[in-house]
């Protein structure tokens, strides 16, 4: 206890305050750079389109309004294409974890055959494809053009997710598993009564990479799918993003139109402003789902990378 009473009422140095003060000013000034973009997005997203436009909005919103958000989320399509990305987030996420953890945990087991010559094959492909347009003649012969699944299937095996989880499982004492197999525990067992619930952080990291890169994605849509009813949100705002310009132009140009829902957006909004609102609801729904893994991210990144 008295050591203890020493410890507290211990008078920092000066080099102690300095470094301190230094610390967390760095720190608060990386903070602020990497919060700042979006809430840039958000201010010029609510003020004024006018504004927004000329570039007048830096700090602080200005004659707020959410006409911006009512005109996008009423663009044709939109619903359709944000269920079309929820649901291949979802289940592609969740494919894409338990493929990572099954395959992470059979190539640190010694028994399984041809081992490391698997493990090899699968490391090449990291650094060697084939291309564009081998992939896409693969995909249109197994019949996967113009399909949902075209956005699961080809992303489910992920080279760099099983060398994380493989990496991780290794750090986890072997002795679990022999003590399951003594009680008469078969592999499937073990798997996923001792590993899956002993690998929650690295899991939750392979979760978090899968669900950003899935709810992002549009390219899948431009290369693969030309059924409107496939398409994703991604996709959907990445087409009126790139309209953008042109329909402002062409409305200043002309009072008609054949589409009218775009043509009056196009009126109302200037280009800067569809393209902050776009980014702000294309990136606020990850936003809300990363805290939820974020404590296991570093645990589980990191853990396994130092043995010994």
């Amino acid at each position: 206890m008295k050591a203890l009473s020493v410890e507290k009422g211990k008078k920092h140095s000066k080099e102690d305050v300095i470094f301190g003060v230094v610390n967390y000013t760095l720190f608060a000034v990386f903070t602020l750079i990497c919060v700042y973009p979006f809430y840039y997005l958000i201010i010029n997203s609510l003020s004024a389109n006018d504004l927004s436009g000329n570039g007048s909005i830096n700090f602080l919103p200005r004659q707020l309004h959410l006409e911006n958000y009512k005109q996008v989320l009423q663009l044709k399509g939109l619903a359709a294409a944000a269920l079309v990305s929820v649901a291949r987030t979802a289940i592609g996420t969740v494919c894409t974890v338990l493929a990572s953890a099954f395959l992470g945990f059979m190539f640190t087991q010694e028994g399984m055959w041809k081992r490391k010559i698997w493990y090899r094959m699968l490391v090449v492909t990291m650094y060697f494809n084939a291309g564009l347009i081998p992939m896409f003649l693969t995909m249109q012969n197994l019949h996967l053009t113009n399909s949902f699944w075209v956005y699961i299937i080809p992303v489910i095996v992920q080279p760099f997710n099983i060398i994380l989880v493989k990496t991780y499982m290794e750090s986890i004492p072997k002795s679990l598993q022999e003590a399951a197999e003594m009680d008469g525990a078969g592999l499937m067992t073990v798997f996923i009564k001792i590993i899956l619930p002993t690998a929650t952080p690295i899991l939750a990291t392979i979760a978090i990479f899968a669900a950003v890169a899935q709810w992002n994605a549009f390219q899948d849509t431009l290369i693969y799918i030309t059924d409107q009813k496939l398409y994703s949100l991604q996709y959907i705002l990445y087409q009126y993003i790139n309209q953008a310009n042109s329909l402002a132009t062409m409305v200043k140009n002309s009072s008609g139109g054949t589409n009218l829902n775009m043509a009056a957006l196009a009126t109302q909004q200037t280009p800067t402003s569809i393209r902050m609102t776009v980014s702000v609801i294309v990136v606020m729904p990850i936003l809300f789902v990363y805290p939820m893994f974020q404590r296991y991210f570093v645990k589980g990144i990191m853990i396994g990378s130092v043995k010994g």
